[in-house]
């Protein structure tokens, strides 16, 4: 194996397998994955660039291609698991053109593994598959038939591996100390972006040598009327006597995400007891 990917060649494979079992069931020949986190599933790689096209070329058989722009290419070869000549980059001037488009080079791409005619599942229900892009690529692949295949990829993650279960358990670890740390820094008087920035910090330093990973979703701390409404981030504003604060927070631990919400007033924030809702669904009482 190549580059600083997580896992073993064997639980790759194990992924490879799933994968490709579903594409057999699905009369595909391959598979264009465009899901950050599918991407990541099967091939390690771990870089902020979902922002411009890039993905994962599954066929029945060998490693897997992970494309996109070439200086994330090199990205690509520290954290993939695949050999450098399966890790292919574009040039940069076809980003954010008005007259070119990556699709017309990952068209040649597949075309020169064989794929020109194939039937080829792609993720169109997926954020970072444009309506552009499956255009440009229909246009420039006229020969093959391009299929729906969004949740192939996904669901062949559902059931985790013992490894990824270890994850998982680092991840909640940290997802504790976080939630943890909000409760023990929240006061009246303390402006919203310091508790922030506190559980934020929790995080990131994780536990022990668990180090924390950046998560899908920042901290949530919607306080008061806020708090009536869905996924407000936080602002400046001081926290007030009596306010009843939510927190939806999470620890992450190498992309493995661990969720935690919390609702409820302190005694310090409030004189009387009140109830508190985790995400487990038990009734907590803070004091």
């Amino acid at each position: 194996m190549s580059g600083n990917a997580p896992f073993s060649a064997a639980e790759y494979d194990r992924r490879l397998t799933l994968a490709r079992t579903a594409m057999q069931q699905a009369g595909l020949d391959a598979i264009f994955v465009t899901d950050p986190s599918n991407q990541a599933w099967l091939t390690g790689y771990d870089g902020w660039s979902f922002y411009v096209h890039q993905g994962v070329i599954v066929m029945p058989e060998g490693e897997p291609i992970w494309w996109g722009r070439h200086m994330d290419m090199m990205g690509g070869r520290r954290t993939c698991w695949m050999g450098h000549d399966n890790i292919l980059g574009y040039s940069d001037h076809f980003v954010q053109s008005t007259e070119i488009h990556p699709m017309q080079d990952l068209a040649q791409v597949l075309k020169a593994r064989g794929l020109g005619s194939a039937r080829i599942g792609v993720e169109m229900e997926n954020y970072y598959y444009s309506a552009k892009a499956h255009a440009v690529l229909m246009t420039n692949l006229p020969d093959a038939q391009l299929s729906d295949a969004t949740g192939l990829v996904n669901w062949q993650r559902l059931v985790k591996s013992d490894d990824e279960i270890g994850f998982i358990r680092k991840a909640a670890g940290i997802s504790d100390k976080v939630m943890q740390t909000a409760l023990e820094r929240a006061e009246p008087g303390m402006r919203k972006n310091d508790l922030v920035a506190d559980i934020m910090h929790a995080g990131i330093t994780g536990v022990g040598d668990d180090w924390g990973d950046y998560p899908a979703i920042v901290p949530l701390t919607p306080s008061g009327l806020d708090a009536t409404a869905a996924h407000l981030t936080w602002n400046g504003d001081k926290m007030q006597t009596g306010e009843a604060t939510f927190f939806e927070l999470s620890g992450c631990y190498r992309r493995y995400l661990k969720w935690s919400g919390k609702t409820g007033q302190r005694a310090k924030m409030y004189p009387t007891r009140t109830t508190g809702y985790t995400n487990d669904q038990e009734t907590q009482f803070f004091r």
